[in-house]
């Protein structure tokens, strides 16, 4: 019942927001969250998809963000073993780029924070030696290898608020909050549903967790916000044009890094930019500048670089504006937690940066700076819970994909693999032994029975939400096929 009253209410779908739901519902606070579109709509589906602690924070000297993020790794690597794999990073190097010398001492202080238990160590590679000479154009001789891990981000955060709700939050997805009030030493907010209805619910305490509507939250809650910098990264998805499954670190001419990454099998991502986004929040969109700047640099590098771009996509990070950073890609992505709370009035608490890595260490701090108006709220206990899918050990991938072959045996190696990435341990419990029972084919394997445990469990209501958030199926999908998805989405409702 929406005219409930809680104890914790989110605004914000996203990575950040999830977080903070999930971590305080499983404290026994009593949790809303509204999301005005769908999960993870927004930055949190358009990130370069890295759980790392970043080499670049290093050259910053930011060693508390980096340390945090290493730690981070390992957490949520053994929390969705499933959404968050191991990969290895190829930095191919020249004379004329970072010496030598910094990249060693940057990657074995890079391990050294780590405290790794899972990853394997940096290394120095010989190209001659090296499957990567056939990929890299000839003036490379020599390249570093690193370990960090990829993740899927959007799958992350659907989990995230999956968790949430098990543990009794309430989500609500497409519903806008249109007004938010302090009244009698609680929050009263007005929400927007779906079908257009204005409905109505009180909190004792409020998080903004809109990301790079922030702002426009914290005006419309009458509190005070330094402006947040909304820095656009965006990225382009071509077919491969490298071998094996590692993924290589470029260098720019303007000392920018960017990744070129193995994705969804078939293609490769590369990104990202860094810059300054001077449009509003929900324009986000990967320049014609921005994907000529990716693809230039992938000449640079590759023997065979890409022409053809399948997909593009952006995101705006609202980071916290340190003036003293000019260029975008130097702005911190360190968190800030302010909150807000006047004498004898609710407190609103205002999530400004992070990163898709330490997104749960946020929601822990987050969590410990509102014990105050949460006294009753258990203690932390998220650095060792899995997430739905996620109980298994991070070496079980493999198994669960021939547990769940021998299971059905109708489903071939490919799907079987996207499955069990996907859902993990779940992934047998969504598909039967029996192929009649997984309803119409929509294409690239993609069955009703799967689209009907999107929208009953994962909140997805358009073809959109199941083909480019929930899965990443939009890249091999034809207009026809996606246009039957949609209409068979629409004759249903949960």
């Amino acid at each position: 019942d929406l005219s409930d009253s809680f104890q914790l209410a989110v605004i914000g779908g996203g990575i950040n927001g999830c977080g903070i739901a999930r971590d305080a519902a499983g404290r026994g606070v009593k949790t809303f969250l509204c999301e005005a579109g769908d999960l993870a709509a927004a930055t949190s589906s358009a990130s370069t998809k890295l759980i790392h602690g970043g080499l670049r924070y290093l050259e910053q000297c930011r060693f508390r963000l980096v340390r945090e993020s290493l730690r981070e790794r390992e957490i949520l690597l053994r929390a969705a073993p499933h959404l968050v794999r191991p990969m290895r990073f190829v930095l191919p190097h020249r004379p004329d780029m970072r010496p030598a010398w910094m990249l060693r001492l940057g990657l074995a202080l890079y391990d050294a924070l780590a405290g790794r238990e899972l990853l394997p160590p940096s290394r120095k590679i010989l190209l001659k030696n090296d499957p990567a000479r056939d990929d890299l154009v000839p003036n490379f001789a020599a390249a570093f290898e690193y370990s960090d891990c990829w993740a899927d981000d959007a799958r992350l955060t659907v989990q995230t608020a999956r968790d949430a709700a098990k543990r009794g939050a309430r989500i609500l997805t497409r519903t806008r909050c249109e007004s938010a009030v302090r009244d009698d030493g609680r929050w009263t907010l007005k929400l927007r549903e779906p079908e257009g209805g204005l409905k109505e619910i009180r909190a004792q305490v409020l998080v903004n967790a809109a990301g790079p509507w922030a702002g426009e939250v914290a005006q419309m809650a009458a509190a005070g916000l330094p402006r947040p910098r909304l820095v656009r990264g965006a990225h382009i998805v071509t077919p491969k044009f490298f071998g094996g499954d590692r993924a290589y670190l470029m260098q720019g001419d303007d000392r920018r890094v960017v990744f070129a990454i193995p994705f969804e099998n078939d293609f490769a991502m590369i990104g990202t930019t860094d810059r300054d986004h001077r449009g509003g929040p929900g324009q986000v969109e990967c320049s014609d500048d921005e994907a000529d700047y990716l693809l230039d640099i992938a000449r640079r590098f590759f023997r065979k670089a890409p022409s053809d771009i399948v997909w593009r996509f952006a995101g705006a990070r609202a980071l916290f504006d340190d003036a003293a950073n000019a260029k975008a890609q130097e702005a911190s992505r360190d968190y800030r937690l302010i909150v807000d709370a006047p004498p004898n009035a609710a407190p609103l608490l205002n999530v400004c940066g992070g990163k898709l890595t330490t997104h749960r260490k946020l929601a822990e701090s987050a969590l410990e700076k509102l014990r105050r108006w949460l006294p009753d709220a258990g203690p932390s206990w998220t650095a060792k819970s899995a997430l739905p899918g996620g109980d298994f050990p991070p070496d079980g991938l493999d198994k669960l994909e021939s547990d769940l072959r021998a299971q059905c045996p109708g489903l071939d190696e490919n799907n079987a693999r996207r499955l069990v990435r996907a859902y993990g341990s779940e992934a047998a419990k969504i598909f039967t032994a029996n192929p009649a029972e997984w309803g119409g084919h929509f294409g690239a394997g993609l069955h009703a029975r799967e689209v009907m445990h999107m929208m009953r469990e994962e909140w997805a209501r358009t073809a959109e939400d199941v083909l480019w958030r929930r899965s990443k199926l939009g890249l091999r999908l034809n207009e026809a096929q996606t246009a039957r998805l949609e209409e068979w989405m629409r004759g249903r409702s949960f």
